[in-house]
């Protein structure tokens, strides 16, 4: 059935979720290197949705799932259970057309498909502010505190953010119950750690980390681009990405990367 099967499929399912599986295993990743972070999320969905096309079959009469599961069998690959103390399980989470509820359903996706029943750490990306503004910490709270939930309920061990000077990481240290771990900080934007947001990292025990991603890693018009490419009679423009989860597993005594996925969550839009 190909992309005629995918498509009829995506005109009546209501969500989709697509998970790469580990990217280490299958050659998603592009051999030319370094990819950057964008590059590498378009290519990995369209690997992803031509191999899931491809394995499509005639059982299309069947009822369709509100939730439409667009994974490649042999990538997913679970955690054994006697390894799991020797590994560290982390994610980045991007927000991109969704509130602060969705970050449960990632980070349960995310559990689910590495075979665990927590991830050590989560850094949230939240979606740029409208028209412009800058973050504050109103904007950020509910976000925090949906994150906060997930500690508390032993989904995540750690939690931290992404791109907060050091007004506003101060704010949103000050009123959290529990507090951030980490703030990564994009180097492409400034080429030395500021002094200010140094110090205060340093009073408070703060990982400050570094990261090349863009503020938006997956915009709508990219994902709709790619799903049209992919699957042409998709009706790429009724799909609206969610948001875009990234995590790795790293040896912690190595040091080396185990594994590495992403997984997307888009809703049809349908008018």
């Amino acid at each position: 059935m190909g992309t005629d099967g995918a498509g009829a499929l995506l005109q009546r399912a209501a969500t989709l979720t697509l998970q790469t599986g580990n990217l280490l295993t299958w050659g998603c990743l592009r051999k030319k290197c370094p990819a950057s972070p964008g590059e590498e999320v378009r290519d990995c969905i369209q690997k992803t949705l031509t191999e899931w096309t491809s394995k499509i079959g005639q059982d299309l009469h069947q009822e369709t799932p509100e939730v439409l599961e667009c994974t490649v069998a042999q990538a997913m690959e679970k955690i054994n259970p006697e390894e799991r103390d020797e590994l560290k399980v982390s994610a980045k989470l991007f927000i991109v057309g969704s509130n602060s509820s969705s970050i449960r359903d990632a980070v349960g996706l995310a559990c689910s498909a590495l075979g665990v029943a927590q991830l050590d750490s989560v850094i949230i990306a939240p979606p740029p502010a409208e028209d412009g503004t800058n973050l504050s910490l109103e904007y950020l709270q509910p976000y925090w505190q949906e994150l906060e939930n997930l500690v508390q309920k032993k989904k995540i061990v750690g939690i931290g953010t992404s791109d907060l000077d050091k007004t506003l990481l101060e704010q949103l240290y000050l009123w959290a119950q529990v507090k951030p771990s980490s703030n990564q900080v994009n180097l492409a934007s400034c080429c030395v750690m500021p002094p200010d947001l140094t110090a205060f990292a340093k009073q408070f025990d703060i990982q400050l980390l570094t990261h090349n991603d863009p503020k938006e890693l997956l915009c709508e018009a990219s994902f709709q681009e790619v799903l049209q490419e992919s699957i042409p009679n998709a009706r790429a423009e009724e799909w609206i990405p969610l948001w875009l989860l990234r995590y790795s597993v790293i040896v912690k005594s190595r040091g080396i990367i185990k594994s590495k996925g992403y997984i997307v969550q888009a809703k049809r839009n349908a008018s």
